[in-house]
C-alpha cells in the first residue's frame, strides 16, 4: 500500500495521471478529478508519462462484461512500478469502483484509495489520508454529495465543453447497471445550468454539449415535463453561444416539444443520437424499453420532417438474450429505414448484477458474431451513401484539435460541420487555430468521414479560437519554464458517436 518517500524534495509539486474508462459521464467526471487534483497542488504528468506519474487514477466503468479483467490487468502492470517507486500512489474510482468496494483492495491491495461515483470530490483528502496513514482508503457514498459541476475542472480544449445537467437514470432496463452505480435521477436547476453556460462562454467557449445519463427525461425531478425543450430554447439566446448539442435521449421521453425546440433554435445543431438497441418488440419489451419499433421510427420521422438535414445516430445491441433471427431482422428493418448516418454497435455482454445476466436463451458467441458482422455491413453502406449525398455541399465547420490522425502527412486540417460529421480539409495560408469557423465545399465521401480538397471559401476567427491562443501558449511557456502556472481549463466534450452512449445504456 503507501509508503512516504520522505526523501521528496520539499514544495516540489507532485504528478498525476486519469486513466478514464466507459461513457460521456466518465469522461465529463474525470475532468473533475483532473480540476480537484490541480486544485489541490499536483501538476499533470506528460502524456509520455505511461504509469509514471506520483499519483494514478482509474476512473473505471462497469458495464462491459471483462471491465474487471481489464482494470486488474492495468492495476497488475502499475504494481512493480509502485514498488519501485516510493510515495507513488494509486486510485480507482468510477463505476467498477461503487460496484466492487472492498473486492479492488483485496485483490489489488497495492492499491492506495477507491472510491465511488457520488463522492468524486473527496479523491484529494482520501489520497492524503492514505499517505499519512499509510493505508488503503475505502469511502463509497450511497447518494450524492455534491453535483459534479460544483467541483473544479480541468478541461480538455478552449472551445467546447460538457455541461451536466442531470446526474442518474430513473429506467431499469434489464442489461444496464447503471441506475444501481450512478442512482436516481438528480436535476440541476436551470439557472445554475445557464449560469455555467454563460461563465464558459465568457471564457471563449463557443460550443456546449448538454449531459445527462437520460438527458430528455431533465424535469422530472423538479416537476417540469417541458424543462428540457426550455433549457434549449434557452441556450439559444446567449450570446456568443454558436452550437448546443446533447447527449443522450431515451425514446420514451422524446416528445414534439423537444422537437420544436430543436428546429427552432438556430444554435442548436441539427444532431441527435436516438438510442434504438433493437428493432424487435419482443426483444425491446424483454430490455424493458417503453417503447416499441412504431413509436421510435415515428420519432425520426418527425425529426425528419422538421430538421430535413439532421444527421441521426444510434446505439444497437446484437444477441441479446433470447433474440431470434427474426427479430434480428426487425433490427436490420428499422437501421434501413431510419439511415443513421452512423450507429455505435455492441455484442450484447452480460453486466453482472443485471437481469438480463440471468435470462434464459442466452445466444452463442458464434451466432452472436455473425450477427454483428451483417449490421456492421449494412451500416457501412448506409452511412456511405448518406455521406455521399453530402458532396457539393457548402458547410461551416468549427475547427477540431486532433481529430485527425492522419493530417500531419496530407497536410489537412479536421473539423465537425454542424451535423456532426468530421470533415477534413485543406490547409490554407493563413492560419487557422482550433475553435475558428471555415467554410468549404464537400469534395469526397467516405463511410465515416467526409472530404473538402479544395481552397477554403472563407475563415472567421473566433473568441474561441483565441482562447485555445492563450491556452496553449501558457502550456508552452509552462513546459519551456516548468513553472505551474495554475490557469482554468475549458473543456471538449468528444465527438459523436466515438463515445456515443459507450455503455449502450440510454
Amino acid at each position: 500500500m503507501t509508503s512516504i518517500d520522505r526523501s521528496q524534495t520539499v514544495g516540489a509539486p507532485r504528478t498525476y495521471e486519469v486513466r478514464t474508462y466507459g461513457c460521456q459521464m466518465n469522461v465529463h467526471d474525470s475532468e473533475r478529478l483532473s480540476g480537484l487534483l490541480e486544485d489541490a497542488g499536483y501538476v499533470r504528468a506528460p502524456e509520455s508519462a505511461d504509469g509514471d506519474a506520483d499519483v494514478v487514477v482509474f476512473n473505471t466503468c462497469a458495464v462491459r462484461e471483462n471491465a474487471d479483467n481489464k482494470l486488474y490487468g492495468n492495476l497488475g502492470h502499475l504494481a512493480p512500478k509502485k514498488a519501485s517507486r516510493p510515495g507513488m500512489q494509486i486510485a480507482v474510482g468510477g463505476c467498477l469502483a461503487q460496484k466492487d468496494r472492498d473486492t479492488i483492495v483485496k485483490r489489488a491491495p497495492w492499491v492506495d484509495v477507491v472510491f465511488g461515483t457520488h463522492n468524486i470530490g473527496k479523491l484529494p483528502v482520501l489520497l492524503e489520508r492514505a499517505r499519512v496513514q499509510e493505508e488503503a482508503q475505502v469511502e463509497i457514498a450511497e447518494s450524492l454529495e455534491a453535483f459534479p459541476s460544483t467541483l473544479p475542472t480541468r478541461r480538455e480544449s478552449a472551445y467546447a465543453a460538457w455541461v451536466s445537467i442531470s446526474v442518474g437514470c430513473n429506467n431499469t432496463c434489464t442489461f444496464c447497471i447503471v441506475p444501481a452505480l450512478r442512482g436516481k435521477e438528480k436535476d440541476r436547476r436551470p439557472g445554475d445550468i445557464l449560469a455555467e453556460v454563460e461563465a464558459l462562454v465568457a471564457e471563449g467557449v463557443c460550443e456546449i454539449t448538454l449531459l445527462g445519463q437520460n438527458v430528455n427525461a431533465y424535469g422530472s425531478d423538479i416537476g417540469d415535463r417541458e424543462a428540457f425543450s426550455k433549457l434549449l430554447r434557452a441556450c439559444g439566446t446567449i450570446d456568443g453561444l454558436e452550437r448546443v448539442r446533447f447527449t443522450s435521449p431515451h425514446p420514451r421521453d422524446f416528445t414534439d416539444d423537444v422537437i420544436a425546440a430543436m428546429a427552432e433554435t438556430p444554435n442548436v445543431m441539427p444532431q441527435l443520437h436516438m438510442p434504438l438497441q433493437s428493432g424487435s418488440d419482443p426483444v425491446l419489451k424483454a430490455m424493458r424499453r417503453s417503447y416499441r419499433q412504431e413509436r421510435y421510427l415515428g420519432i425520426i420521422e418527425k425529426v425528419r420532417a422538421a430538421i430535413p438535414h439532421a444527421a441521426i445516430t444510434t446505439d444497437i445491441i446484437v444477441g441479446f438474450p433470447g433474440e431470434t433471427e427474426a427479430d434480428f431482422e426487425q433490427t436490420l428493418h428499422v437501421v434501413r429505414e431510419a439511415r443513421f448516418a452512423q450507429a455505435f454497435t455492441f455484442q450484447y455482454s452480460k453486466r453482472p448484477g443485471t437481469p438480463a445476466a440471468e435470462m434464459d436463451g442466452q445466444i452463442p458467441k458464434k451466432v452472436v458474431q455473425e450477427r454483428y458482422e451483417r449490421l456492421v455491413a449494412l451500416q457501412e453502406e448506409i452511412s456511405w451513401e448518406e455521406n455521399k449525398k453530402q458532396v457539393g455541399r457548402t458547410v461551416e465547420l468549427m475547427v477540431a484539435e486532433g481529430e485527425g490522425r492522419k493530417d500531419g502527412s496530407t497536410h489537412r486540417l479536421s473539423g465537425r460541420a454542424p451535423d456532426n460529421r468530421l470533415v477534413h480539409f485543406t490547409k490554407p495560408d493563413q492560419e487557422v487555430r482550433p475553435g475558428d469557423v471555415v467554410t468549404v465545399e464537400i469534395t469526397y465521401a467516405a463511410p465515416h468521414h467526409l472530404l473538402a480538397e479544395g481552397t477554403v471559401l472563407a475563415m472567421r476567427r473566433t473568441r474561441a479560437g483565441d482562447a485555445w491562443e492563450m491556452r496553449n501558449t501558457a502550456e508552452q511557456t509552462a513546459k519551456s519554464t516548468g513553472v505551474l502556472l495554475g490557469l482554468p481549463k475549458i473543456g471538449v466534450p468528444e465527438p459523436l458517436p466515438a463515445v456515443a452512449s459507450g455503455c449502450g445504456c440510454d
